[in-house]
């Protein structure tokens, strides 16, 4: 008995260990099918340029920024954060004959350009232009200060770390299968636009509605408050691409937010702080004679019309193809520090003889 015992118990396990077996063969079966899908899809552009015949979603710009700059082939590129956002890349091509590519960030700090700039820079690309628009309250962040946290193994060149892309099941659900069933290619021309607006979204009454004026501050904010981080951005985050890229043009733009971003400048007490920062910004890029420089703020034509805005910062795409036009044709370009300081002069006499009250009071009744 004790020998027929020993026989069925060893019949007893064989089925569980082949079990056992299969479901690892299953599992790893299912992850390399999982790998396989995302490297050659790619959906991140971490290894190869896009297929042709795949309907690429392209809305995440932490992760797709980076395989972009480096794997698409262009000879251009627009820098910023979500003011740069309503350009359409086309307009590049047929004014510029540039082959441009958008690789902007919701609310960039420095650090963001820096990160991006360092793949793109690398020496793989002839970059024979670069514009950047500069928010200039982002400069007084720290110098290693991103807006958020980056994924890192999209960044660097460590392919260990790479499991977190090619087994990311988010990766494969919302950017392999989801776009496979609903198939809506991204155009690369207007990635990242404003797309979910309308005409009627950029509008007085949108503006106003939305609006929340500042808290008043009695204390003013010193002059030289936002200088020495500034100055630390500009020299660590900006300046080396433009030292180490002698022959592209780097064209730097000031964008114009509306009068209602200076309103807010007054009540918070650093409208000198600000202007600043502008002129500091200005001293550091008309040293480098591959930049050219635009400062939109003057536009008040522009600014102090709240139809072309959708809130107190973000203006229209139609807006943002007459600057690229200014840009163009040399229109508020700032050659010298003395051109700087009359815009800033201009600045701020708009800002300061603006009617705020007249504006919001009409609103609220």
């Amino acid at each position: 008995m004790k020998t027929n015992n020993n026989k069925i118990n060893k019949k007893t396990k064989h089925p569980v260990r082949k079990a056992a077996v299969a479901l690892v063969l299953t599992a790893v079966l299912l992850l390399g099918a999982t790998a396989g899908a995302v490297i050659y899809v790619d959906p991140f552009f971490h290894y190869h340029a896009p297929l042709d015949d795949f309907p690429y979603i392209v809305d995440n710009q932490l992760s797709q920024n980076p395989g972009m700059a480096e794997n698409m082939e262009y000879d251009s590129v627009l820098l910023g954060s979500s003011m740069t956002f309503n350009y359409d890349m086309s307009w590049f091509r047929d004014e510029y004959g540039l082959d441009t590519i958008k690789l902007s960030y919701s609310g960039a700090y420095p650090r963001d350009i820096y990160n991006i700039s360092s793949i793109i820079f690398d020496g793989k690309h002839d970059v024979r232009q670069a514009f950047l628009g500069v928010d200039v309250f982002s400069y007084m962040a720290e110098t290693d200060d991103v807006k958020f946290p980056i994924p890192e193994y999209l960044y660097d060149d460590n392919v260990l770390n790479d499991v977190n892309y090619c087994l990311n099941k988010d990766v494969l659900m919302q950017y392999i299968v989801r776009p496979i069933f609903n198939p809506s290619k991204t155009d690369l021309d207007t990635v990242y636009s404003m797309s979910w607006l309308t005409d009627d979204d950029y509008s007085k009454e949108s503006v106003l509605s939305s609006y929340v004026p500042s808290d008043k501050v009695e204390e003013e904010t010193p002059a030289d408050a936002y200088l020495e981080n500034t100055a630390a951005n500009m020299d660590e985050n900006i300046c080396p691409f433009i030292e180490e890229n002698p022959d592209t043009v780097f064209t730097v733009f000031f964008p114009p937010y509306s009068i209602l971003f200076w309103n807010d400048v007054q009540l918070e007490n650093h409208l000198e702080a600000t202007l600043a920062e502008y002129r500091l910004i200005a001293e550091k890029l008309l040293q480098y004679d591959n930049v050219r420089l635009y400062c939109f703020p003057v536009e008040d034509g522009i600014t102090t019309d709240l139809d072309n805005y959708t809130d107190y910062t973000h203006h229209s795409p139609e807006i943002a193809h007459r600057l690229l036009e200014y840009m163009e044709t040399g229109h508020d370009e700032i050659k010298t520090l003395d051109d700087m300081d009359n815009a800033i002069t201009k600045i701020k006499s708009i800002a300061v003889s603006y009617g705020y009250d007249a504006l919001l009071t009409s609103y609220s009744e």
